[in-house]
Parts: C-alpha cells; structure tokens; sequence
C-alpha cells in the first residue's frame, strides 16, 4: 500500500462485500473461486442474507482492529472475532456506502508503523480504485482517494493486502495481492516490488495475526512467509476449523463442546500421552485430554496462553510438554495448571538441533531418544546430550505425510486424516512393507459412535 506524504499506513482490517453485477469483471479472481454454499454466492449476498460462520465461506477480506479483534468480512455483513452472528458491514464503517453504494471491500488492513506514531493503527479498506482510511471508526478527511495516489504503482480491483512491519520485512511494507500478482510496497520510498511466489495459492484475503501471516484461498488458509511466500506445514486448512471456533463454549454446552472435539473428523496438528499415559490432542484452537475415561475439552490460549494456536507437533518428556510451533519449542510442566517454564519459546535449532516446520515427533517410555519426523523423514535426537544433533534414523515410505504420531504401550500411532495406524515398533514402521489395520480417529482413539 502506498502512504500520501501526510500518511505512513498501519495494518488495516480485512473487509469484504460482495461486488454488484457491473464491477464482477473487476473480481473475476475471486468470483471463480467461489462455490454456491448454503449462504449464497459470493456475488449474490444482500442487507437480507443470514450468514452461518460454521458453513464454511469464502472470505472477501480480514484484517485486525485496534484492539487486535479480527474482522472478516464476506458481502455486505462482518464477522467480529471469533464467534458470534455476522452484522452489517454499514453499521461499523457507513461511509463505505456513503460513498460508494457497494457491497463489497476488495482488500483491508490495519497500517502498522510505529515510526509514524501519527498513522499507526489506521485501516484502510480497498473498493475498486478507491482507498478508505480510518482511525478509530473514523473516515480520515479528504478520503476516499485513488488507490494510485496513495499508493502509486499499486493496481485497482485488489484481491488483498496484508502488512508487513519491521522486522518481519526489511523495512515498513504493505503487501498487494491480485491473481498471481504480488506487490511489496515499502511505506517510507514508496517503492514498488513485483513478488512471484510460487508455492502459494492466489489469495483472496490476507491478514498478519499473532506474528504469523494467513492467505485465505476459498474455505481454506495457508500460512506464508511474507518475503519468500513459502508455505510450511501442514496446509491448506479449513478456515473454519481454525478461526471460527464454532464450538465455543459461549456458543454450546461444556459437554456438547468436548464431543464436538471428540467427533470432529478434521485431522489432528498434534498428538501425546504424558508419563501418567494421560493422552492430549490439538486440532486448531482446541486441546482435547483424556484420562482413563475421563475427556476434557479447551483452548490451547486457555491453558497454553503463550502458544495462542495450533502448533505443528507436541511430545512428552520427563513430566513436561515439548510443543513445537514452526521454528519455536514452548516447555510446559504438565500440571493443574500446567506451567509455562521460564526462558522459552526457545528456537528449535537450539533445542533439537533440527530446522523446522516439523509434521510430528514423538518420544517413547524409558527412552531419552525424541524421534522428530518432517517430511517422510525421521530424525533422532539425543535429550541427554549436550549441544543437541539430529541423527537421521531413516524414511517412512507407507506415507507421504503423517499429520501426528505417539508412542504407547501397544507401540508407535500414526495419525493421517481420520484415521490411525499401529506399529508394534519404530523400526517396523520405517521397514515394514505390510500396511498395519486401519482404525478411525474419532470412534476407536476418542470413544464416539459416529
């Protein structure tokens, strides 16, 4: 995005309304990637429509606001955080259509600057050639403007934008997005940057939350690296999985929540059981624990708070969580609550001594060995040994990608999809040529009928 002289922006929120028939030819991007669900398609929503955030939807834009609750906005209505009905979109920002009469935003973000203390934390909305700015709900005088002016070198009919501030980018930068074009814009030169990332879908939204970027394609997301856009992990996922939070506590019973967690057929991040043999899953913003026959269902940020979200992989050693979230490790001492220990997040090279993302890892009884897995390979490191060193212990060639894996009494799980696999040992799985009997996640691990 580019800053008139007077303006240096901060990361706006993601706004988004569905295009009328006459500027459809502008969204064209978008328009194809939608698909006709129970809400209606993405061109076809009015002041009238109900839209269920548990549907599954293409989002137009997100973005987060001053206070760091997040904005999704599809059509004319907005989604604020992560539960709750979707309200108009002219209630929070009228002169969107005071202005233009649309219904829709292209591309919204909250400029982040903290060099220009005057602009940090203004919004800024993109609709066809024009640029909204707001600061505190407030549209700026003299705006809208076009989208040339303020951000010379950027084109109109926008896909997304997200920020991009120091030091995550080298300088304070706005990144663009429109079909396979990607723009860096630095705030301070104005200088423009054609990107090409490769390995990264068109986006039709993009937001930075928590220090992470997010490009949401369709019903799904993939998190990137801003200045490679390379995609780590285990992506694309269903956005609505990860930041709706349709289960929510506010939303359900405490026991409707825990047996949707239970049920649920989307795939687990990661999967442990501790020395006690207590089991602890996490799929998304969820944790799920069981004891005996006890399940207990909450938020990795209610008992994890210094996590936030989903994490990559989780093993248990010697009373404490390692839980490994892209190129960071959180310890935790398993406990009520259980307790975050001083000095971490650490990086994972220091403390496994291995790059990361990671897909799984896993530690089995009586062993100091943690067996860490990233692609369809295995690698061992000593946790008695001082520096750390990834010893490459061989390949797994049944899978071409495990989502998760522990190691029990009845030998080594493998969580891929919906389903589960047992090896009687780690040596079996990376050398058997027979496949072991399959078994669902969420009847045969979770205990449900369905």
């Amino acid at each position: 995005m580019r800053l008139v002289q007077t303006l240096t922006l901060c990361l706006a929120l993601s706004l988004s309304l569905a295009a009328p028939s006459d500027h459809q030819e502008g969204h064209a991007k978008k328009g194809e990637k939608d698909k006709p669900h129970a809400e209606g398609h993405k061109h076809e929503l009015h002041h009238g429509a109900k839209l269920d955030r548990c549907a599954g939807m293409e989002f137009d834009a997100v973005a987060v606001n001053e206070e760091g609750v997040p904005y999704f906005f599809k059509g004319d209505h907005l989604f604020k955080g992560f539960h709750g009905k979707a309200e108009l979109s002219n209630q929070t920002f009228p002169e969107l259509d005071d202005h233009h009469h649309l219904g829709h935003v292209d591309a919204a973000l909250r400029m982040h600057c903290e060099d220009s203390p005057g602009h940090h934390d203004h919004l800024f909305f993109f609709l066809d050639h024009k640029v909204f700015s707001y600061y505190k709900h407030k549209l700026e005088k003299g705006y809208p403007k076009e989208i040339s002016e303020v951000f010379p070198g950027i084109p109109d009919h926008l896909d997304a934008a997200v920020e991009c501030p120091k030091p995550d980018c080298t300088n304070d930068t706005v990144i663009f997005f429109k079909g396979d074009e990607i723009y860096h814009f630095d705030i301070k030169t104005k200088k423009v940057d054609e990107k090409e990332f490769k390995s990264m879908p068109n986006c039709t939204g993009a937001f930075r939350y928590m220090g992470h970027y997010y490009c949401f394609h369709g019903h799904q997301f993939s998190k990137f690296d801003p200045i490679t856009g390379e995609v780590h992990g285990k992506y694309p996922k269903e956005s609505r999985d990860y930041f709706m939070k349709c289960s929510h506590f506010g939303d359900k019973s405490t026991d409707d929540h825990i047996e949707r967690e239970q049920c649920s057929r989307v795939h687990l991040d990661a999967i442990t059981s501790d020395d006690d043999g207590s089991v602890y899953a996490f799929r998304g913003h969820h944790f799920l624990s069981i004891t005996g026959d006890k399940f207990h269902s909450d938020t990795i940020e209610s008992a994890f708070k210094e996590l936030h979200s989903e994490v990559d992989a989780v093993f248990s050693y010697e009373g404490h969580l390692y839980m490994i979230k892209d190129k960071q490790v959180f310890v935790y001492k398993v406990g009520e609550p259980h307790t975050h220990l001083e000095g971490y997040p650490k990086p994972l090279k220091e403390v496994l001594g291995i790059e990361g993302p990671v897909h799984a890892a896993f530690v089995c009884a009586d062993k100091h060995i943690a067996h860490v897995i990233k692609g369809q390979t295995i690698y061992d490191v000593d946790l008695k040994v001082t520096p750390r060193k990834p010893v490459r212990e061989g390949s797994i060639t049944q899978f071409k990608r495990i989502d998760a894996a522990m190691c029990g009494p009845k030998g080594v799980t493998v969580v891929i999809g919906n389903h589960y696999y047992i090896y009687d040992s780690l040596m079996i799985m990376m050398r058997g040529k027979i496949m072991p009997e399959q078994h669902k996640v969420s009847q045969e691990l979770f205990g449900c009928d369905h």
